[in-house]
């Protein structure tokens, strides 16, 4: 066995001959893992908003979208389109066209997102889930064109669940200049009906912004037959996603993005990955300074030990093997308040999950979801793991040679 291990685990674990180094000791370790507990159950809850985040954006934005990287649209037969397409992955494949518009209901107006989009939009995404209303997904009857609005558009517009009259819809024209003496003739003039049904996203870029629609309507509001701004994908059940997607973009080259759901939303969760990592740093600092609790610990340890140092000399240990066992010592408590923590940390979610101790808010409904979600990655309890070690092995290292040189001078 490792001589200066089985020292430290005898020295931590046996009654010292003075009390307040055990209190000291344990309040050190109390307060690592009251730390690493913070860091679990923090960055948890990161984890959990990041989820539901993207749980949402899974009912409305496709698993892959391909977009031009030179201007807004392309020709729906452009080859390479074509080619995607084709790919014996693909199981649903929808041509979209948007851009913006003006829409106006009863005097109330608003700038609007409108998205024109293939009848198969409901195979493709799970819009289905999200509508609110009597109706069902329609885009067009006939000659009737439908427009589907979001939940707080529908308020800002004081539609309700279905618009009895119908939503004006206006486009600049795409050539020419805007005449202000005669405006009407330097925009397009359209309108949408309601079918019955509003979506609800519950993020406000879709809710607030967006009104779907159908892709013919949109082709002739913008003035542009026969093109597309996106050709939204979903592959088929068992494709091998990271793989299919590598082969469409080498297809597409540098002239078309293939983008994923977290891609297509890269602002949002850059956000807040960074809120998470400024959550991390905020905590790790927390720990350090936990950690000067374990030098306290060890000084009072060194000090109340130096007989049995002495005897260890006389016995042939080494300086090396004596400054080891110290360094052993304070590196068990913060294996152990890191363990402890852990614990408690994933003991505490688990709660959470299950019963949601702590709410949103008072009333319920008032959020998406009444409590606090939260969500554990097996890679983040590494990450935390690895932290309190490595911050309690730096914090005693230094102390620790210090000591030891004037207990052994």
């Amino acid at each position: 066995m490792n001589f200066p291990f089985y020292i430290a685990r005898r020295y931590l674990f046996s009654k010292k001959s003075t009390n307040a180094i055990n209190v000291i000791s344990g309040i050190s370790m109390v307060g690592v893992a009251v730390a690493t507990m913070a860091l679990v159950v923090t960055l948890s809850v990161f984890n959990g908003f990041h989820d539901l985040v993207a749980s949402f954006l899974t009912s409305f934005d496709p698993q892959l979208k391909v977009t031009p990287v030179m201007g807004k649209a392309v020709a729906a037969d452009d080859p390479v389109l074509t080619q995607i397409r084709e790919l014996p992955q693909v199981d649903v494949a929808t041509e979209c066209l948007e851009d913006q518009a003006l829409v106006m209901y009863n005097g109330r107006q608003a700038m609007v997102t409108l998205k024109g989009v293939d009848d198969n939009f409901d195979q493709l995404t799970h819009i289905g889930e999200i509508l609110e209303g009597d109706g069902t997904f329609e885009l067009h009857a006939a000659d009737m064109h439908y427009g589907i609005i979001g939940i707080r558009l529908a308020d800002i517009l004081g539609t309700g669940l279905a618009y009895d009259h119908p939503l004006k819809v206006y486009a600049p024209r795409r050539e020419g200049q805007l005449d202000m003496t005669a405006p009407e003739e330097s925009f397009v003039e359209d309108e949408l009906y309601s079918p019955g049904v509003i979506f609800k996203v519950s993020q406000a870029k879709y809710d607030k912004g967006y009104v779907i629609t159908s892709l013919g309507f949109a082709r002739r509001v913008f003035e542009q037959q026969g093109m597309v701004s996106s050709l939204e994908l979903r592959l088929k059940a068992g494709s091998n996603f990271e793989a299919v997607k590598q082969e469409m973009q080498r297809l597409a080259g540098n002239r078309f993005y293939v983008k994923d759901r977290f891609e297509q939303q890269d602002e949002t969760f850059k956000i807040m990955k960074i809120e998470k990592f400024i959550a991390y740093i905020f905590l790790t600092f927390i720990l350090i300074v936990a950690c000067f609790n374990i030098i306290g610990s060890l000084s009072m340890l060194m000090i109340d030990k130096k007989d049995d140092v002495v005897t260890l000399r006389n016995l042939g240990a080494t300086e090396r093997q004596i400054v080891h066992i110290f360094l052993f010592e304070g590196r068990f408590i913060s294996a152990i308040g890191a363990v402890i923590g852990i614990a408690v940390g994933l003991l505490l979610c688990w709660l959470q999950q299950a019963y949601g101790l702590v709410k949103l808010g008072s009333t319920s409904g008032s959020f998406a979801v009444d409590a606090y979600p939260v969500s554990v990655h097996p890679a983040d309890i590494v990450v935390v793991f690895v932290t309190v070690l490595a911050v309690g092995f730096l914090a005693v290292w230094y102390p620790v040679h210090h000591f030891a040189k004037r207990l052994l001078s």
